[in-house]
């Protein structure tokens, strides 16, 4: 296996076994063919800690979408109920069920959901812990642990 970023950047690393692992999948094509691609969405860095998920539901209402989060996973389901009175002359607007899953980092939260404008959006916060903020070791025997962080970002 090849790999991107340098067989040593793997042998200085420590407890990235599922990045690895997902890395591997995504160079063997098996991500790729499992990617759906509808309905069409959006991820959106907004700042180093908001993000947001954007998908078209046009067509679809709240109580037919169903938001799931359980550890890293985040899935959207989508259960069309249509109940259409009439005939079709033309239909170019689909409304079929569909299933998204998106991996988020340990960090990330998931803050709100809401139908807008015929899109979800669903806004993401990366909280990172004070423990995993960057900070200065000093040296010496019990040295205390000096925590640096960038007011400004806060």
């Amino acid at each position: 296996m090849s790999y991107p970023f340098g067989r040593n950047v793997l042998l200085s690393s420590v407890g990235f076994d599922r990045l690895i692992n997902a890395m591997e999948e995504m160079s063997s094509g098996e991500t790729l063919s499992k990617a759906q691609s509808y309905p069409p969405y959006n991820i959106i860095k907004k700042n180093e800690r908001d993000y947001a998920i954007e998908i078209a539901v046009a067509g679809f209402k709240s109580n037919e979408i169903d938001i799931t989060s359980e550890g890293n996973k985040l899935t959207v389901v989508g259960k069309a109920k249509t109940e259409q009175a009439g005939e079709y002359l033309h239909k170019g607007i689909a409304n079929r069920d569909f299933s998204h899953d998106f991996t988020l980092a340990e960090t990330v939260i998931v803050r709100s959901a809401d139908i807008e404008d015929g899109l979800l959006i669903i806004k993401l916060e990366n909280v990172i812990p004070e423990e995993k903020l960057p900070r200065k070791i000093l040296i010496g025997g019990n040295a205390k642990l000096v925590i640096e962080q960038d007011r400004e970002a806060a």
